[in-house]
């Protein structure tokens, strides 16, 4: 069976310390035909210095939209080309054959989306139980977070009209919609993404303030009004 062309969004804002990085780190995945487009939202702070860097890379280019994850993931989506779509944190790194996972997950027929288990790098020795309880929770619920790498095929992203533009949890609406279409693939392979939120805002704070947004999120508080207590 014929794999399909893999494109990934990564948006981004202020990220000049990883970026450079993390392109590299996806130079693989280009070389066997995978797209990347970079979203910048309005970084400040040097971000797209390295863009005559990030394009000379083949199959990648750099686009712009107004800053918000979701406005510049929707941005990035009508961009891309391939037949699957995988939106990726500038500080998230792929498995080395991420590629090859998510055709072969797609391909199966049993599902349209699907996400990676996360593996959390930081200095808090909590980083470890999180990551286990954010995958134990996916696969009970089928709710995923950004940070899991959520990819999908291009029609189910079509058929939902994109990622809800929201100010905050937009993953777990788009996966809620998802969910009306097929259970994700929870893929066992990890991809490693960075602790900073936990590390600069406390790993116990964190914990508890990404809980306490989440069950209010399900209780019916608006983002607009989440996005404010996260700030």
């Amino acid at each position: 069976m014929k794999r399909p062309r893999l494109s990934i969004v990564m948006p981004v804002l202020n990220e000049m310390k990883g970026i450079a990085a993390a392109v590299e780190a996806l130079v693989p995945l280009c070389m066997r035909g995978a797209e990347l487009i970079i979203v910048d939202g309005g970084s400040s702070d040097g971000t797209m210095a390295w863009s005559h860097v990030i394009e000379s890379n083949p199959g990648t280019s750099i686009i712009s939209a107004p800053r918000g994850r979701a406005l510049q993931m929707n941005a990035g989506a009508q961009h891309a080309t391939g037949d699957v779509l995988l939106f990726l944190h500038a500080d998230t790194v792929l498995p080395q054959h991420a590629d090859a996972l998510i055709a072969k997950a797609l391909n199966s027929g049993a599902h349209i989306w699907g996400r990676f288990d996360v593996r959390i790098a930081g200095q808090s020795q909590l980083l470890p139980m999180v990551a286990t309880l954010m995958n134990l929770r996916s696969r009970l619920t089928g709710i995923a977070t950004g940070d899991q790498a959520i990819f999908m095929s291009r029609m189910a992203f079509d058929k939902l009209h994109g990622f809800p533009v929201q100010p905050l949890m937009e993953d777990i609406e788009m996966s809620r919609r998802l969910l009306s279409l097929s259970r994700p693939a929870c893929l066992g392979e990890k991809v490693l993404t960075s602790g900073r939120r936990w590390d600069n805002r406390g790993a116990l704070q964190t914990i508890f303030l990404m809980w306490r947004l989440r069950f209010a999120y399900w209780r019916g508080v608006s983002a607009e009004r989440l996005a404010e207590q996260y700030r």
